[in-house]
């Protein structure tokens, strides 16, 4: 297994001894490398939820060159956002 050194901070350096003594983890290595899967695992879910949300900008972006949309004045828009979030199940609460 590859070595590497790395610098902590006091706080990360005493949450690692913590979660060690506290038995979570049987080293130091050992944490390091479940936060870094953490990391990665939170980077490809970003990754993810940003390709999701270009589809839908395309999917938006064609149903405008389409003429698929309504126009709604601006004084009127809270009462129509509260309407699509009631149709939606989203609703005030």
């Amino acid at each position: 297994m590859p070595t590497r050194n790395i610098n902590l901070t006091v706080a990360q350096d005493r949450f690692v001894e913590q979660v060690v003594k506290a038995g979570e983890y049987q080293s130091a290595s050992e944490a390091i490398r479940d936060a870094l899967r953490v990391l990665q695992q939170h980077r490809h879910e970003g990754a993810l939820k940003l390709e999701a949300l270009r589809i839908q900008i395309r999917a938006g972006v064609d149903a405008l060159e389409r003429g698929e949309f309504i126009e709604v004045e601006d004084a009127d828009l809270g009462g129509y956002l509260e309407e699509v979030a009631a149709a939606a199940g989203n609703g005030p609460r």
